[in-house]
């Protein structure tokens, strides 16, 4: 048997892959139902019953039908990041992987690779320009304001902020299905004029990160990337571009 997997899953661990029914799983029923004690969840009688008695097992390695099984990773978010970094390089632009299972809140993730940007841009470390910045994962976005969320306009959002239109500096983010969050949009671009143009639309840039409002932000100033569902997942796909100053 073969199981042909892409991955969508930050350390692409097999058994996280679509919750693989081709992959054995170490987990049980009695770690489920210590999961449920734990947080006093009550579970419906037909489920408890499922738990209690066992019929619940996931395939286990014991299984001999998974003896000559065997599993290959044909698209991963490292793959992705590989890809982008040689059509970087056919252009004469050096790539620096940061990471393919970068996690986090994505305001938080935007501040660190808005320094990383900066000290590339300001001192050619830890590379010089033009260089890009690639990273991978799958950030998280605690909302708490009226917006609608999406990891990547957040991160986005939140990046330009403390870029402060910082010249020579542009960024792409967006998950790599198509679907940032709950919108068909996958993400969006920012540029070093980016808080400038919503200023001067009346926009306050801060106001709508306390607000989670990165698609309503990025909306009004036409810079979403919309592709479709492209029926695939590696997770989100992030790109900072740094040139050399003029």
């Amino acid at each position: 048997m073969l199981t042909l997997a892409i991955s969508d899953v930050p350390g692409d661990g097999p058994i996280n892959i679509a919750s693989g029914p081709t992959v054995a799983d170490p987990t049980t029923c009695i770690d489920a139902l210590a999961i449920v004690r734990r947080y006093g969840i009550d579970l419906p009688p037909a489920v408890r019953e499922v738990l209690d008695g066992g019929r619940g097992e996931s395939v286990s390695r014991a299984t001999p039908r998974l003896a000559r099984a065997e599993i290959r990773l044909i698209a991963t978010p490292q793959m992705a990041l590989q890809a982008a970094a040689a059509v970087a390089r056919e252009v004469g632009v050096t790539p620096l992987l940061l990471g393919d299972a970068v996690e986090g809140e994505a305001r938080e993730v935007g501040k660190v690779m808005a320094g990383i940007a900066r000290s590339a841009a300001q001192h050619g470390d830890p590379v010089a320009p033009p260089c890009v910045l690639l990273s991978g994962g799958e950030t998280t976005v605690t909302v708490r304001g009226g917006g609608r969320g999406g990891r990547n306009v957040e991160f986005l959002l939140a990046l330009a902020l403390a870029l402060d239109g910082l010249p020579n500096v542009w960024a792409i983010a967006g998950d790599t299905d198509g679907v940032d969050g709950a919108e068909e949009v996958a993400g969006a671009i920012v540029a070093p004029d980016t808080l400038a143009r919503a200023r001067a639309k009346g926009i306050r840039a801060a106001d709508r990160l306390a607000d989670n409002d990165g698609h309503g932000f990025f909306e009004a100033l036409g810079d979403q990337v919309i592709t479709g569902p492209t029926l695939t997942n590696v997770n989100d796909f992030r790109a900072l571009l740094v040139m050399r100053g003029r």
